[in-house]
C-alpha cells in the first residue's frame, strides 16, 4: 500500500483487524427489525399515554360515546389497580422502560450492558404478553365488551413480544463471525468486546417466563382482591327534579320509606344485570325499599348529554317511549313487559330486543288501540326528559354512565355481581338506612 509517497506494507493480521472493525461498524447500524421494534414500542406507549390522560382528565375518548362498548371497558372497575392506579399508567412505565432498554441492544454496546438490556427486554415483553392475554380475557368474559384502544395496545404488545423473543434467539444463538487473528492479544481483546453467545435460547424463554409470572401476579391480585362494586359515586350540588313515585314505573311500593331512583336503558347490558337484583334487595329490606324506574336513553335523539351516538344505543329513545307507553296503557302488565325486555330466550348471553319485536310485544300486552292512545300521551316525553335532566345533573368530570342509582343527592354507578353487592352500596355509598 502506498500513502503520501511512502510504501506501507500491511500485515495479514492488520488486514483482518480492519475487516473485522468494518464489520462491527456495519453491524452497529440499525437493522430493519430494530426500526419495527421501536415503532411498535412507540405506538403502544402513545396509546397508553392517551388512555392514562383520559383517566386523569375525564371526558370521553374519540369514538367512545356514553354507554359505548369502549366506554364500558374504560369505566370498568378492572381499569384500575386498587381503585387508584390506572392500568394504562402502569403500561406507560413498562413501555417507556422497554424503549430505553431497546437503545442498548446493538452490537456497538459493551457486552455486559448489552446482555442486561436484552434481559430486561425479555422480562418486560413477557409481562406485556401475559397482561395482554389477561386483559383480553377480562374484556371477553368479565366485562363483556371490547375497547378498540385497549385491544390495539394489547395486539401491539403481543407483536412486540414475539419480535423481541425471536430476535433474542436468532441474535445470540449464532456464533460470532469475528475473524481469527494470529496476534493472541488482539484476539483476546476482540473476544471480550463481542462474546459469542450473550443469551442462549433456553435463558431467553426463561426470562420471558419471569415476565409472564409477573403478569400472573397482577391477574391473581385482581381476581382475589375484587375491586369495589362501586365504579364511581358522587353527590349532586343542584337540586334534582322531583318525581311523583305514584305516577311512574316502580319496582316495589311507591309508599316504601326508602325509594331509590334507577336510571337505565333498555339496550344496556349492565342494566339487564341489575334488573334481576332489585326484588331480592327489596326482600332484604322487608318491603321498606323500592326503585323508581327512570329511562335515561344513551342516544342524542333524546339525550343532549351524550357526546356522540354509538350503534349499540341507536334505538334507545324509541324503546324508552314504548316502555312508558305500556306503563300508561296498562300498569298491571308493565312488570311482564320489563322482565321480557331483560330476559334472553336462547344462548349464553343477553341481547337487547329489537325495535320491531318490542313494539309487537307491547301491542300484544295492551292491545293496539290502547297502545296508540298511550303513545300520544304527552306525559311520556315529559317523564323521559325529567330522567334525562337527572342524568345530566349527575355527570362527573364529563363522565356519565348507567345504570345509576340515586338516593337524595347521592348517586352511584355500580358494578354488581349479586344482590349482596347492591345492598352494600345502597347502605355505604347512598346512605340508605339499614332495615
Amino acid at each position: 500500500m502506498r500513502c503520501c509517497g511512502v510504501f506501507y506494507f500491511q500485515t495479514k493480521e492488520e488486514r483482518n483487524l480492519v475487516i473485522y472493525k468494518d464489520s462491527i461498524r456495519l453491524q452497529g447500524s440499525w437493522p430493519w427489525w430494530r426500526w419495527i421494534l421501536t415503532g411498535l414500542n412507540t405506538l403502544a406507549l402513545v396509546l397508553s399515554i392517551i388512555l392514562s390522560w383520559h383517566y386523569l382528565v375525564g371526558g370521553s375518548m374519540v369514538g367512545c360515546g356514553g354507554g359505548s362498548t369502549c366506554e364500558q371497558v374504560l369505566n370498568s372497575q378492572w381499569s384500575t389497580i386498587a381503585g387508584m392506579i390506572p392500568v394504562s399508567g402502569l403500561a406507560v412505565g413498562v413501555y417507556l422502560a422497554l424503549l430505553v432498554a431497546s437503545l442498548f441492544i446493538g452490537p456497538a454496546t459493551e457486552a455486559p450492558i448489552r446482555s442486561l438490556a436484552w434481559s430486561v427486554l425479555l422480562i418486560l415483553v413477557g409481562s406485556v404478553a401475559g397482561s395482554a392475554i389477561w386483559f383480553t380475557i377480562l374484556q371477553k368474559w368479565f366485562i363483556g365488551h371490547f375497547c378498540p384502544y385497549c385491544m390495539s395496545t394489547h395486539i401491539t404488545g403481543l407483536l412486540l413480544a414475539a419480535l423481541v423473543i425471536w430476535r433474542a434467539i436468532k441474535e445470540f444463538s449464532k456464533q460470532s463471525n469475528y475473524i481469527p487473528l494470529t496476534n493472541h492479544a488482539k484476539v483476546e481483546n476482540v473476544s471480550k468486546a463481542t462474546p459469542k453467545n450473550i443469551i442462549r435460547p433456553v435463558p431467553v424463554m426463561g426470562l420471558a417466563l419471569i415476565g409472564l409470572v409477573l403478569a400472573g401476579i397482577l391477574a391473581f391480585y385482581q381476581i382475589n382482591f375484587t375491586p369495589s362494586a362501586v365504579y364511581r359515586d358522587g353527590k349532586s350540588q343542584d337540586k334534582l327534579p322531583a318525581i311523583d313515585y305514584h305516577a311512574v314505573p316502580m319496582v316495589g311500593s311507591p309508599d316504601a320509606p326508602y325509594v331509590v331512583i334507577l336510571l337505565f336503558d333498555y339496550q344496556c347490558p349492565h342494566c339487564q344485570k341489575i334488573h334481576f337484583m332489585l326484588n331480592e334487595a327489596i326482600r332484604h329490606y322487608n318491603g321498606k325499599l323500592a326503585f323508581a324506574l327512570c329511562p335515561a336513553s344513551l342516544n342524542t335523539e333524546c339525550n343532549p348529554y351524550i357526546p356522540q351516538d354509538v350503534d349499540a344505543f341507536k334505538n334507545s329513545c324509541e324503546l324508552a317511549r314504548i316502555g312508558m307507553a305500556v306503563w300508561v296503557a296498562r300498569r298491571e302488565v308493565f312488570p311482564v313487559f320489563e322482565n321480557w325486555m331483560f330476559t334472553f330466550d336462547s344462548g349464553d348471553s343477553w341481547r337487547p330486543r329489537s325495535l320491531e319485536t318490542t313494539r309487537a310485544k307491547a301491542v300484544e300486552l295492551v292491545g293496539q288501540e290502547k297502545f296508540s292512545t298511550a303513545w300520544s300521551d304527552p306525559w311520556i316525553g315529559q317523564y323521559i326528559q325529567t330522567c334525562i335532566r337527572i342524568y345530566g345533573q349527575t355527570i362527573q368530570s364529563g363522565k356519565g354512565g348507567i345504570p345509576k342509582l340515586i338516593f337524595g343527592s347521592h348517586w352511584v354507578i355500580p358494578e354488581l355481581y349479586n344482590a349482596d353487592d347492591l345492598v352494600m352500596i345502597l347502605q355505604k355509598s347512598l346512605a340508605v338506612p339499614k332495615p
